[in-house]
């Protein structure tokens, strides 16, 4: 498998289709459906990309984003924030994630932001 990436979206349906396209695109997928699991999570500093929802039922994505920008084994690693409710303003003033998609999202827009993050790296 390729890159890795660390996918917290509690919706269901959209949680499956962005890991099977991630998938399809040979990116190793790991999914959480809350903050509790994704948080529980060990191998996150070893993640090349996390890709966080605002709002969850057990939390909120910018906390989580908050949270691993001030970690020191995390805090390198980009982070895409989707939201169907907040906006890039938002985005910007409440974490330092470096980039975000508004939902709902075109398919090809995801990857081209998911493939831009993970080649600055590179």
């Amino acid at each position: 498998m390729g890159k890795k990436i660390c996918l917290l979206e509690d919706d269901e349906g959209i949680r499956e289709i962005i890991e099977m396209i991630l998938t399809d695109e040979q990116y190793e997928v790991y999914g959480f459906s809350n903050v509790k699991d994704f948080m529980a999570f060990e191998d996150k500093g070893s993640q090349d990309l996390y890709l966080l929802d605002v709002r969850l039922p057990d939390g909120n994505g910018l906390a989580v984003c908050d949270n691993l920008k001030n970690n020191e084994a995390t805090k390198s690693i980009p982070i895409m924030m989707m939201s169907a409710h907040a906006g890039l303003n938002e985005m910007r003033r409440d974490c330092k994630a470096e980039d975000f998609i508004a939902k709902p999202f075109d398919i090809f827009d995801l990857l081209k932001k998911v493939d831009r993050q993970l080649s600055k790296g590179n």
